[in-house]
Parts: C-alpha cells; sequence; structure tokens
C-alpha cells in the first residue's frame, strides 16, 4: 500500500486555477510535517509549500506565494494544495512528501513520498 497517493493534476490555462489533494494511509507515523514540491524533467525536485499536520504557519517558495495555498485536515489525513493564477512555469511533475518536521522536510529530505501527479499549464 502507498502510503501518500496524490490526485487532482490536469491541464489547466495561464491564469486558471488546480487543486491536487494527497491522502495518507495509516503508514505515515512520526511524521509531523506535509509538503508539496514538483520537479521538471532534467531539473531536480522544487520546494513549493509545506506546513504541519497540526495546522499553524505555512512556508512557500518565492515562486508560488500569494498564488498558491497548502491546507491539511487531519482528521482525513489529506493535504491539499490550491493553485491559482497558474503559468506555464508551473508545469511539472508534483509530489506530496511527509516529513519528521517542516525545517527538515523543506530541504527535500522526506520520509514518505507520493508518486507525483503531472500538472501542465498551457499559455
Amino acid at each position: 500500500q502507498v502510503p501518500l497517493v496524490e490526485s487532482g493534476g490536469g491541464l489547466a490555462q495561464a491564469g486558471g486555477s488546480l487543486r491536487l489533494s494527497c491522502a495518507a494511509s495509516g503508514r505515515i507515523s512520526k511524521t509531523n510535517a506535509m509538503g508539496w514540491f514538483r520537479q521538471v524533467p532534467g531539473q531536480g525536485r522544487e520546494f513549493v509549500a509545506i506546513m504541519n499536520w497540526s495546522g499553524g504557519s505555512a512556508y512557500y517558495a518565492d515562486s508560488v506565494k500569494g498564488r498558491f495555498t497548502i491546507s491539511t485536515d487531519n482528521a482525513k489525513s489529506t493535504v491539499e494544495l490550491q493553485m491559482n493564477s497558474l503559468n506555464p512555469e508551473d508545469t511539472a511533475t508534483y509530489y506530496c512528501a511527509a516529513g519528521v518536521t517542516t525545517e527538515i522536510l523543506r530541504n527535500g529530505i522526506g520520509l514518505w513520498w507520493g508518486r507525483g501527479t503531472q500538472v501542465t499549464v498551457s499559455s
């Protein structure tokens, strides 16, 4: 059983919106932080957004600040990423990740990773 499963990717036009969701199974114990990363072929994985399961402050990459919003639902074990004002530079495979703390996960060190969902933004 895959501990993290992403959904909600797809095709959007520039200026449009998409909402990604990540469902976590009971196998992700000992994790306090959830986040989203993205990767373009030939490039490294890039931090997008992160927050604790319990809520509180969220942290965003400068490139998405003001356009993307991360949220968690502890009762449902889900984390979502609302993406607004999309532009072609947002095209990537988006990965959900779980980690011990936001500080550690923000550096790309996660205990669990999803398989990714593709987001494509056309101009």
